[in-house]
């Protein structure tokens, strides 16, 4: 018998597994694929990490928390997961976004520099921005090798105990307050209590529990293109975030000589199956998209040199699903990450081993509980 078991071994699930087995929990870790892998949010090797938080003040404390974490996992391993680079976000005054930016950082007395677009443009040569445009610059923050955290979690959490199943498929899954049963292609598991990190495959295992969430997985794409090393390197260009004119890109240097790499993070194009994704370049604006903002914000023209797809598991109103399901004392569930996910991982993988443990975090997820969904208990309608 298993003290926990997790469903779902990326980037929530890997963390939440070290965490646990760090407090001598038993935990086994089960995943339809083999961590890191393509299949999920967590590849294309790079990530951000911003702590004046655009999206909302409410994410800042985890925030701060999670680079905290990251900076303590880079000293335990020898390959560097964490670069500071600082990141720029990019609006008009009028953007919510960068209103969020500013006051966050006021409210938490946050390392951040205002900036006019001709200050940008001085400081970060490569940037051409518009006279209308303004930058919000965060020094501490930067970019996260994200498979490669992956992995440090994944070595981290074996030799603190924990087991793996990997490339399994849950194949039935039965619950009673005291106890879950996880059925695979060729054994049975026994836990006490169940954490699903499922990403775009959570309701493919929640309908086993005949429940579903209000999760809308969305096929995503990421570009590089090759760029001026002397402009470009992270030794002298920050990461970026961009939200103007309704629409939102993200991007960052070209970290250990791989061009910059660039991706809108609104849009995309809705997946009737999970597990197909079609390949980069089936639609027009895989390309057209991130070549325009190349040509938008750069000072230097750039080539296209590689696209990926990957997968963006999203809630209605683009906030966390952090929560007990409903119903069931012993399963939680961290998903719907919306793409703004991965540099929260870590403090993720840390609420999930408090909720697990004592029942309560530390960190305010009130606005990230099931019960602010549609009929009160915060699941889809069954039919």
């Amino acid at each position: 018998m298993y003290d926990v078991a997790i469903i779902g071994a990326g980037s929530m699930g890997m963390a939440a597994g070290y965490y646990l087995a760090k407090e001598n929990q038993r935990v086994v870790l089960i995943d339809a694929f083999d961590p890191p892998h393509s299949e999920g949010s967590h590849h294309g090797e790079t990530r951000l990490i911003r702590h004046a938080y655009g999206e909302g003040e409410s994410y800042v404390p985890m925030a701060v928390r999670a680079q905290e974490l990251w900076d303590e996992l880079d000293r335990q391993v020898d390959e560097q997961l964490f670069y500071s680079t600082g990141v720029l976000n990019i609006g008009n005054k009028q953007s919510d976004f960068v209103k969020n930016v500013i006051e966050s950082a006021k409210t938490y007395e946050l390392n951040l520099e205002v900036l006019t677009a001709d200050e940008v443009n001085q400081r970060w040569e490569g940037f051409q921005l518009d006279d209308h445009l303004m930058g919000c610059f965060e020094p501490d923050s930067g970019v996260l090798m994200s498979e490669r955290c992956i992995r440090a979690y994944r070595d981290l959490a074996f030799d603190a105990g924990a087991e793996f199943k990997f490339s399994e498929h849950v194949q039935k899954l039965e619950a009673r307050d005291d106890e879950v049963t996880i059925t695979l292609s060729n054994e049975t598991i026994q836990a006490k209590k169940l954490i699903i990190t499922a990403g775009k495959g959570t309701n493919q295992v929640l309908q086993h529990l005949n429940e579903q969430l209000p999760l809308n997985p969305t096929r995503k794409t990421f570009s590089w293109f090759q760029a001026d090393e002397e402009l470009y390197h992270r030794d002298y260009f920050p990461g970026w975030a961009y939200d103007v004119d309704g629409k939102t890109f993200y991007g960052f240097p070209s970290v250990e000589n791989q061009g910059v790499k660039l991706g809108r993070h609104d849009g995309g194009h809705a997946l009737e199956d999970v597990m197909n994704l079609a390949s980069f370049g089936h639609y027009d604006d895989d390309l057209v998209d991130v070549t325009s903002q190349v040509e938008r914000i750069f000072k230097e023209r750039m080539s296209h040199d590689e696209g990926k797809v990957c997968t963006y598991t999203n809630t209605p109103d683009g906030h966390f699903i952090i929560d007990e399901l409903p119903d069931y004392m012993n399963i939680y569930v961290a998903c719907g990450f919306s793409g703004h996910g991965f540099k929260f991982s870590s403090v993720v993988g840390e609420i999930l081993m408090q909720l697990t443990l004592y029942g309560d975090t530390e960190f305010n997820i009130k606005p990230f509980r099931l019960g602010r969904f549609n009929d009160g208990r915060g699941l889809k309608q069954r039919e």
